[in-house]
């Protein structure tokens, strides 16, 4: 892409893929970069929920409607679950993007979202597979994807590579060991790869709480709001965070070209506490 004239057209027409664009953080960055004029590639392991994710933002998104901007979203499903297949489906991904794109070295952003819940219990509880299990979509996986990246994002210091890692690795609590060695590890992927992917830039966003479907099965355990409660009791900001505040961290490191290797915070000021 050119340089762009002005700060808000930094994301215009730019093609921006989100792993794990169908829920949660990733929909909602979804949603502002259409704001912005970006084109977005949304995967996920649900059709069912990219279907349900394109119908919302393109009611957010009128302009998304029309005939000739079919291109503005696109959904493609992508497992990330499973060992076995995680390189043939990531493969299948970046294929199929480029079918839709015209041919390799296309993208101009990738962010990874995806997640799933943490699993957080003693030490001595975790067999070997599930130690690994624990870490295939979070760490594993991006890995992989970055394994793609020089085939298929403009080699350009206007593109570039954003990962999330959460849990506050660095507010160490009891239980955590598993989860917390994948968390940490994203943080040295991004500056690591930065340097093997240049001049992509890369880097990571690192939140504290956020309000997004994974917290459903504390909700339907009933104890959603003691979990809450005891998160803002150690947050300087009092609140959990929202999509809507965190989608802001990832817009900075898409649109600023300057940023490499650095892991952007937004946490509530958990690590304070």
């Amino acid at each position: 892409m050119p340089p762009p004239r002005n700060h808000s057209d930094k994301l215009k027409g730019s093609r921006v893929l989100i792993i794990g664009g169908s829920i949660g953080i990733g929909v909602g960055l979804a949603s502002a970069v259409l704001e912005f004029g970006g084109h977005v590639i949304i995967s996920s392991s649900s059709a069912q929920r990219i279907s349900q994710a394109i119908d919302r933002l393109r009611s957010l998104h009128p302009h998304t409607r029309d005939d000739d901007d079919d291109a503005a979203i696109i959904g493609i499903p992508c497992d990330l679950g499973n060992f076995e297949t995680l390189t043939e489906q990531i493969t299948s991904l970046f294929a199929e993007i480029a079918t839709h794109l015209g041919g390799p070295n296309q993208l101009d952003h990738v962010v990874f979202t995806a997640g799933d819940a943490l699993p957080i219990k003693p030490l001595e509880a975790f067999s070997l597979p599930q130690i690994q299990q624990a870490g295939i979509v979070r760490f594993f996986a991006p890995l992989v994807v970055a394994q793609h990246l020089r085939q298929n994002l403009r080699p350009t210091s206007g593109s570039s590579f954003t990962l999330t890692t959460g849990g506050v690795p660095h507010h160490l609590m009891k239980n955590w060991s598993v989860a917390q060695a994948y968390l940490g590890g994203i943080e040295s992927m991004a500056r690591r790869l930065a340097v093997d992917l240049a001049p992509v830039r890369v880097n990571a966003i690192g939140l504290g709480p956020v309000e997004t479907e994974l917290w459903g099965g504390t909700k339907e355990a009933g104890l959603y709001e003691e979990v809450r409660a005891r998160f803002e009791s150690k947050m300087t900001t009092g609140r959990v965070g929202e999509v809507g505040d965190v989608v802001e961290a990832y817009l900075y490191v898409l649109r600023d070209w300057n940023v490499s290797g650095s892991i952007i915070r937004s946490h509530g000021g958990t690590i304070l506490l």
